[in-house]
């Protein structure tokens, strides 16, 4: 029954994503004490209220008695609100399951003993794993300083994801390209390298029906602030939050005209090519709240980060087609010479979408 009850908190809890950072998406659902749901809860946009607050808000005196299962520990320090384990020992509930701890130095168990110190029957450790899986993101930022990164890639069989002319849309099909805007809409950023805005002018938006609300924070890494103003992500900054990854030496009338339009522009080192370093990039995104990042273009930029070792997952759609070798490979070149320097990854799904496939693959560690 906790594992039956834990699988409905998770769903819950994944109606966050993407839109709750910079904190986790929780999910919360109470039963009263015969064991009838009293109320159920989710992280809301921005973070609050909590997923505990708002189940217990419908719960009522309902709560009293009853069992709280919740995706992760509650928190137990003061914020814009109380303490969530402060409000579930208020409630009477009688029994607290939680999937699995917050490394929150804020929290870090302190939410769990603070629930056993007020007599209440706390088991802790169910579909760990899940929940752990769900909030990976907001692991990475609090463990490693830097988001989660998916790296999503489009290709032919071959590996190819445009022609030699360029031409690349569309290799896969509608649905499968739905899919991809799902995934936009479940991370908190996406970004691009500054060549792929100049190819493909992306809005790099959700475009599913009801869930235009949900576009990620878009980012471009462009050391000089080359972007056209007049291209479609810079055009409409004000509408979707829209953020320029530049370093030093920027012209300072170019970057005014860009924080004119809605623009924000962030400022870290670069190399001696004055290419944004990646770590310090990514460490200024978790700075500024996002937990996960969805890379989606281009083949430099992918091998980048595949040289730095900081793809954390692949989610890879395969076009059933073939384009030969003089069409344009998924990632350039980062150094490879023996099959140990290989980065491995652990395929976890594969769904057919469509006429393609789409494959999801974590780092196997």
């Amino acid at each position: 029954m906790d594992q039956d009850w834990m699988k409905a908190a998770l769903t819950l809890a994944r109606r966050g994503l993407g839109i709750v950072w910079p904190n986790p998406a929780v999910g919360c659902i109470i039963l009263d004490a015969q064991g009838l749901v009293a109320g159920r809860g989710w992280t809301q946009r921005g973070g609050r209220p909590h997923a505990e607050t708002e189940a217990l808000a419908r719960a009522g005196s309902r709560a009293k008695g009853g069992t709280a299962y919740v995706t992760l520990e509650p928190c137990s320090h003061h914020g814009q609100t109380p303490p969530c384990a402060a409000s579930l020992i208020a409630a009477g509930v009688k029994r607290v399951v939680v999937a699995c701890g917050d490394p929150d130095p804020r929290v870090n168990g302190a939410g769990i003993k603070m629930l056993k110190d007020a007599g209440i029957d706390v088991t802790v450790g169910v579909l760990q794993a899940e929940a752990e899986g769900l909030n990976a993101g907001f692991f990475s930022k609090i463990r490693r300083g830097r988001p989660l990164i998916t790296l999503k890639l489009a290709t032919t069989l071959d590996g190819r994801i445009a022609t030699k002319t360029g031409e690349s849309q569309w290799i896969t099909g509608e649905p499968a390209r739905q899919v991809g805007h799902m995934l936009r809409a479940t991370n908190d950023g996406i970004i691009v390298g500054f060549r792929t805005l100049l190819a493909d002018d992306p809005m790099l938006t959700c475009r599913i029906a009801g869930l235009e609300n949900r576009s990620p924070v878009r980012i471009v890494a462009d050391s000089r602030l080359r972007s056209p103003l007049t291209c479609k992500l810079v055009a409409t900054a004000r509408e979707t939050p829209t953020w320029m990854v530049v370093t030093a030496g920027v012209d300072p009338e170019r970057r005014k005209a860009f924080e004119d339009v809605g623009c924000e522009v962030i400022e870290v080192a670069g190399d001696a090519e004055h290419k944004p370093l990646l770590l310090p990039m990514l460490e200024a995104l978790s700075e500024r709240g996002l937990t996960t990042l969805l890379a989606e273009g281009g083949a430099k930029l992918a091998g980048a980060l595949l040289r730095e070792d900081l793809i954390d997952r692949l989610v890879w759609f395969h076009a059933p087609s073939l384009m030969g070798g003089d069409g344009k490979q998924a990632t350039q070149a980062y150094g490879v010479e023996k099959l140990a320097d290989m980065h491995r990854y652990k395929r976890s799904e594969v769904r057919q979408v469509g006429d393609d496939l789409v494959e999801y693959y974590s780092r196997a560690h």
